[in-house]
């Protein structure tokens, strides 16, 4: 399988898809095949779930010294993103003044370059987070 293509067919990077326990009804990401909460019960009842692409800030971090390959972004929030589904993903912000970033503001998740790998240049995508107007 071609390195694109394996990018491209996880479903969690580029569709935030989690996992919803078909006996509690529970959300998770990322997917998991046991809810810790029914445990045997929710053997074979675990359903793919797509979280919806909005939610609010829930904590946040500016990011003033970055490693090497992120210099160029310094300095950039880094947030836990409450999705309307319950749970927590953490991501950066982006397209926000950091000065103005609080918590429970409204977000969206975008899909956004992460970055390259060696010296193929190969890019990465995946989600971010940006306000929601």
């Amino acid at each position: 399988m071609s390195v694109a293509r394996h990018w491209r067919e996880t479903p969690g990077r580029y569709n935030l898809i989690g996992k919803r326990c078909g006996n509690c009804g529970k959300v998770f990401f990322p997917r998991r095949s046991l809810c810790p909460e029914c445990r045997r019960a929710s053997i074979g009842k675990m359903e793919d779930h797509k979280l919806k692409d909005e939610g609010t800030v829930f904590t946040y971090s500016v990011v003033h010294e970055a490693p090497h390959d992120s210099s160029i972004l310094r300095p950039y929030a880094v947030a836990m993103i409450e999705m309307e589904e319950g749970v927590l993903i953490t991501g950066q912000l982006v397209d926000v003044d950091i000065e103005k970033i609080e918590i429970g503001m409204p977000v969206r998740a975008v899909l956004r370059k992460i970055g390259e790998e060696g010296h193929s240049g190969i890019i990465n995508y995946g989600y971010k987070f940006t306000p929601k107007n």
